[in-house]
């Protein structure tokens, strides 16, 4: 059942199988036929043209005046051109009374014409032909005035059958051309050797037809194992299973290159399932987050509504207290609210309204302002001058001020040390913060620009902010066509730096 299966599968019209073997067959099947075609046009003018050049050849050895003889010869019912039966009993050549011997064209059902030098035609042989075959005077004249080798023609008698008909001059020397000798049989021997050259052609063809098909079934089959091969792998990753790919090395180019563009368009699936798994995660993540942040101050505020409420607002003391809770968890709320909307915007892609610029001056003007927020800390200023750059100036201000702040809350505020410098490198202009902190420990480095990520797990402090101001300082960066790098070591410090194109 397995084999009668495999053996249908060839048949089905809809396969690529069948399609290839019918339409291979069909173009040998054409090309045979071409080939009879013309091997038996070509073979019927060699074998017309071979028979046309040996009825030529044997009237050519007769002499001219042979055929004066023969136009003269009183029998117009015997064929002098043919060998003689003896009535003697006798052989050799017959004489006739005149003493001339007759001259012998061997081949057989031959008929021979005379024509004269002024195109009359007369009959010196017609025992195998009813009716003569003579042309117009004209055109024996234009043959007799012929300086070039006359061709054979063919012509139909009255019962229609074919015949072939040679002609050649009979030339003197002393007189030149002096008649025309026309010679014709029939072409029926021809045609019946060339049939069995057709017949013996086409039984062959059908032969090696049949032949290639039972031949050409494993080839096929065994050519179409890489696409059958591609046809399974599409099963499998039909399943589910887009880790699989195709075969890129099958030993045939066309089905070589469209496994490789299958690889690589599965590549990039896969890469695009991963990318949108990731987002959909970050998403959770994100508002399992952002829920836990903006649950903290909820829960403290609503804890002090509840005190409230239950006669503590007529405690002076306590309700001073608790308004300022609330004022300070208001704040918390707001903040994270509006580095939500931030992020939101710039996950939109704005258009900054970039302009050149001197960012030595802007560092400059945000000293006061540094100074202040670093208190009793050492702050050191390192500022190259002149150093121009295309930027948003609120933008990077804002990106100094969260690398700052970020300084400020991890170190002592009584030894702490920071430090901005702006310098020219070959790659474009850098800004660093640095700091002598704790440092940050190696695997937290690849997590430290990611939301809501903080090194310290405990969400309820209240300076430890809510892990959104070193992902919006790199959205900021990235906007700008920049890069962020940290360098940090455990017990030293860490280092923030900020490069932007020139």
């Amino acid at each position: 059942m397995k084999r009668r299966g495999r053996f249908a599968e060839h048949f089905v019209t809809g396969s690529l199988k069948f399609q290839l073997l019918s339409r291979s067959l069909l173009v040998m099947s054409v090309l045979l036929l071409l080939i009879g075609v013309f091997q038996y046009i070509f073979m019927q003018q060699f074998l017309y043209k071979n028979k046309a050049e040996t009825i030529r050849n044997q009237l050519a050895t007769l002499p001219p005046n042979t055929w004066q003889r023969a136009g003269e010869f009183p029998d117009r019912g015997q064929n002098p051109f043919m060998p003689r039966r003896d009535t003697n009993g006798g052989g050799g050549n017959h004489s006739d009374n005149t003493g001339g011997e007759f001259p012998r064209i061997f081949v057989p059902d031959l008929s021979i014409a005379l024509i004269d030098s002024e195109g009359t035609y007369k009959q010196l042989s017609s025992e195998n032909v009813t009716f003569p075959l003579q042309l117009t005077k004209e055109e024996y004249q234009e043959l007799l005035k012929s300086k070039e080798k006359l061709d054979y023609r063919t012509m139909k008698d009255k019962d229609d059958n074919e015949q072939l008909i040679v002609f050649h001059q009979i030339r003197e020397r002393s007189q030149g051309v002096q008649g025309l000798i026309q010679a014709s049989t029939s072409t029926a021997p021809i045609k019946d050797l060339l049939l069995r050259q057709l017949l013996t052609f086409l039984l062959l063809s059908m032969t090696a037809l049949i032949v290639g098909l039972l031949g050409f079934l494993p080839v096929l089959r065994r050519t179409l194992v890489p696409l059958s091969n591609m046809v399974d792998t599409v099963k499998q990753i039909d399943s589910g299973n887009l880790g699989e790919r195709f075969p890129a090395h099958q030993g045939q180019v066309e089905i070589d290159r469209l496994s490789t563009s299958f690889n690589s368009m599965l590549e990039r699936l896969e890469f695009s399932f991963e990318a949108e798994k990731e987002a959909k995660e970050q998403m959770r993540r994100f508002a399992a987050d952002a829920s836990h942040e903006l649950r903290t101050p909820l829960t403290s505020i609503h804890g002090f509504l509840e005190v409230l409420l239950r006669g503590a607002y007529q405690q002076p003391e306590p309700l001073l207290k608790a308004l300022k809770s609330m004022h300070g968890e208001s704040v918390r709320i707001n903040k994270l609210v509006e580095d939500l909307l931030l992020l939101a915007r710039l996950d939109r892609t704005p258009s900054f309204q970039k302009s050149e610029g001197l960012l030595d001056e802007m560092l400059h003007e945000m000293e006061p302002q540094l100074r202040l927020l670093a208190g009793d800390r050492t702050v050191t200023f390192t500022l190259e001058p002149q150093i121009r750059c295309l930027y948003d100036p609120d933008k990077i201000k804002q990106v100094v001020l969260n690398l700052f702040h970020n300084a400020v809350q991890h170190t002592h505020p009584l030894t702490g040390e920071l430090g901005l410098s702006l310098a020219k490198t070959d790659a474009g202009v850098e800004i660093a913060v640095h700091d002598n902190g704790p440092g940050i420990a190696p695997e937290h480095l690849p997590h430290l620009f990611d939301r809501f990520y903080r090194i310290d797990s405990s969400r309820a402090r209240r300076s430890g902010g809510a892990g959104l101001g070193l992902s919006i300082t790199r959205s900021i960066v990235e906007l700008h066509g920049g890069t962020i790098e940290v360098h940090s070591t455990v017990g030293e410090g860490s280092t923030f730096k900020v490069l932007l194109l020139p």
